[in-house]
């Protein structure tokens, strides 16, 4: 058989601490803000903070321990005020002890004027490190992470987001957390029962510190405090009347736990120093009123009453860079220029950085936000060629717009002997149909000058301008000549003197003299180019093929071929890429015999040709030209050739080959027999030939 025996002390009272009392006698823990007192019969009473607060650790009762960042200001767990005024990052609240240790920052950056800063971003350390930004992004170690309504665990941290914010817990114990809100303008921390567990955070704004002593960056730009050049005309005494709408209903039945003034101060402190934009006014009342659901109190349709709308996380779908904030343009959050950041464009008046030109093409940078600022949508931009828009760096922002001196609508223009690149950056034009639009024109003209580079011509000498070539057999004595001429019409012939720029097109005429024109028609079966004298070298360029222009080349021309004792081509100058500079021209002739279906004339339309000629002679002519080099046209190339003595004051003679050939038709055969002949000669020397 088992006994159970409950023994009572009736010698005196103990606490949960097991701290002993004795009868009659009261205790105090300051740690706890706790009242003991043991009655004579050992009956132990505890009185303590309210229902609606906590012991601070030092005797005292607050509001559980409740902290509000909002505007540039901190208000602490006490009540008290501290003002930001510096870009820099500043600890909360941190307990460093064990590893149960904590750290709470927030960051300070400018908005809308370059003197006030206000809070962008919270970060929380407790084994994991979580980023709450503006937008209402949340990093993890460095990762986005993905987050709703419920909470998620991360290490001892829980996460969640509704459409009001992000809120953050951070368990340190069983009945013992710090809960961080922020809904992207304002953050709110509130402790349970930290300071009974003994967590006694050590500084920091929302304790006893002041913001010289938080500040945890090392920065000594943080600590700098920027002028702002704009003068900001308020009406304060307004503005003061507006925020003292807390001092009024509903707002008074909170009055008792919450205390409005530390509210109704930083809002008129910061509303008379920073511009009425992006709901500014309403972030203080909502600032209060979470105050108050915190401690289980509700106001009501205090928005309705005031006429705010109803918080919102801003730029969730489309965050804000480093140099961005997430404001209000007509209503709609979009993401803003900082002042700091955008006072060397604003002072400029420049919406970018300057134009980048580098050889023949060029970009500028837009700044996205200074756009939004105009109200100019980024995707509507296009250079004066539609299709060339804008690309968007999606970390920073910038707009950049790029072309070519050849793309993109650019004009190229000689001003005062320097070569001008222009372009310019528009909005899309409304359809011709539309009588009205609503949309402001944007117009930005970009240009790049470079310095006229320097004329050196390169230019082409034709060595052998004009080729004569006497033609004797037993049934004709005839002469065919090779000329070259700069116009269509064939009257400015060139001369040795004769600079030709490559591209420049040239008009090559070959004419006979005792064919009779009404029996006999001379056919250009072919010509080409070569780089080197010899007509059979190995690089040469095609101009007509089978009587035909090479279509490969859109520049040869060939017109009157086969028609009668004449015909002339045209064709661009050009050069070799890897040779000297010299070209030499070849062209192959035949006579043909003419009948009554014009058969002497090539088939050039690409349909089978039935019509056979009746050919009996062929010749070879060729031409020579130079390079004249860098526009030094002082003096004609020098000839050259086999034998001669470089004479140009007489006709140079043709340089090939002529190989005479019976036809195989009947019309001639008989008188002409065969006949066969070399001929050799040279550019500008004697001519030579064999007997045929």
């Amino acid at each position: 058989m088992m006994f159970s025996i409950d023994f009572i002390d009736i010698s005196g009272c103990r606490t949960d601490a097991g701290v002993f009392i004795s009868p009659g006698v009261e205790e105090y823990d300051s740690k706890t803000c706790e009242h003991y007192y043991c009655s004579n019969d050992s009956v132990l009473s505890v009185e303590g903070c309210g229902e609606n607060q906590q012991c601070d650790g030092n005797g005292g009762c607050i509001p559980n321990n409740i902290c509000t960042l909002t505007g540039p200001t901190v208000i602490n767990v006490h009540g008290a005020l501290s003002a930001v005024e510096d870009r820099c990052t500043y600890t909360l609240m941190s307990h460093d002890e064990d590893l149960s240790g904590f750290e709470i920052l927030a960051s300070y950056k400018d908005r809308r004027r370059t003197d006030v800063s206000f809070l962008d971003s919270v970060t929380l350390r407790h084994g994991v490190e979580v980023l709450l930004e503006q937008s209402g992004r949340v990093k993890v170690n460095g990762s986005l992470v993905s987050l709703n309504t419920s909470f998620q665990d991360f290490d001892g941290v829980e996460l969640s987001k509704n459409q009001a914010g992000v809120t953050a817990k951070l368990l340190l114990g069983p009945g013992v957390e710090v809960t961080v809100f922020f809904d992207g303008n304002t953050a709110q921390l509130q402790t349970t029962d930290i300071w009974r567990a003994g967590y006694y955070p050590s500084g920091g704004l929302c304790g006893d510190s002041d913001t010289s002593s938080s500040i945890k960056t090392n920065s000594r730009s943080c600590q700098t405090r920027h002028p702002e050049t704009s003068v900001l005309t308020v009406d304060c005494d307004a503005m003061s009347e507006r925020c003292s709408i807390l001092m009024e209903e509903p707002f008074t039945s909170c009055h008792a736990d919450i205390t409005p003034e530390p509210y109704i101060s930083v809002c008129i402190k910061t509303m008379c120093n920073y511009p009425d934009e992006d709901g500014l006014m309403c972030q203080f009342l909502e600032a209060y009123a979470r105050a108050c659901s915190l401690v289980n109190i509700t106001l009501g349709e205090w928005r309705s009453i005031v006429k705010c709308s109803p918080p919102q996380i801003f730029c969730e779908d489309s965050p804000c860079s480093d140099h961005e904030f997430c404001g209000l343009v007509s209503d709609t959050p979009t993401c803003l220029c900082r002042a700091i950041f955008a006072s060397s464009y604003r002072s400029s008046g420049a919406l970018g950085d300057p134009t980048v030109c580098t050889g023949d093409s060029a970009s500028v940078s837009l700044v996205g936000c200074l756009l939004a600022e105009k109200g100019v949508n980024y995707s509507a931009l296009h250079l004066n060629d539609p299709l060339c828009t804008g690309e968007v760096d999606e970390e920073s922002h910038m707009v950049t717009f790029s072309f070519d001196n050849d793309n993109c609508g650019t004009v190229v223009a000689v001003e005062d002997g320097q070569v001008v690149h222009t372009n310019t950056i528009r909005t899309q034009t409304s359809p011709s149909s539309d009588v009205i639009t609503r949309h402001s024109q944007f117009q930005i003209d970009v240009s790049c000058v470079f310095p006229q580079p320097e004329i050196r011509t390169m230019g082409i000498i034709i060595k052998d301008s004009s080729v004569s070539q006497e033609v004797t057999t037993e049934a004709f004595n005839y002469t065919v000549m090779m000329n070259a001429y700069m116009d269509a019409e064939r009257t400015q012939a060139v001369d040795s003197d004769t600079v030709l720029l490559l591209d420049q097109r040239i008009w090559v005429e070959l004419t006979s003299d005792g064919l009779d024109a009404n029996l006999i028609a001379m056919v250009t079966d072919s010509c080409w180019a070569t780089g080197q004298q010899m007509s059979n070298s190995s690089v040469e360029y095609i101009l007509i093929q089978d009587g035909c222009a090479n279509d490969a080349d859109p520049t040869v021309q060939v017109e009157g071929n086969g028609e009668g004792t004449s015909s002339y081509f045209s064709f661009s100058i050009f050069e070799f890429t890897d040779s000297s500079g010299e070209i030499y021209l070849h062209c192959q002739l035949h006579l043909c015999v003419k009948d009554n279906n014009n058969n002497c004339v090539p088939n050039c339309s690409g349909e089978e040709d039935r019509t056979s000629q009746s050919e009996f002679s062929q010749h070879q002519y060729s031409m020579s030209t130079v390079r004249g080099g860098d526009g030094d046209d002082s003096s004609p190339a020098a000839a050259s050739g086999e034998g001669g003595d470089g004479d140009e004051s007489t006709p140079a003679a043709a340089y090939g080959e002529i190989t005479e050939q019976m036809a195989e038709g009947d019309y001639y055969s008989d008188s002409y027999g065969d006949s066969y002949g070399d001929y050799h000669g040279d550019y500008h020397g004697d001519y030579h030939s064999d007997t045929y």
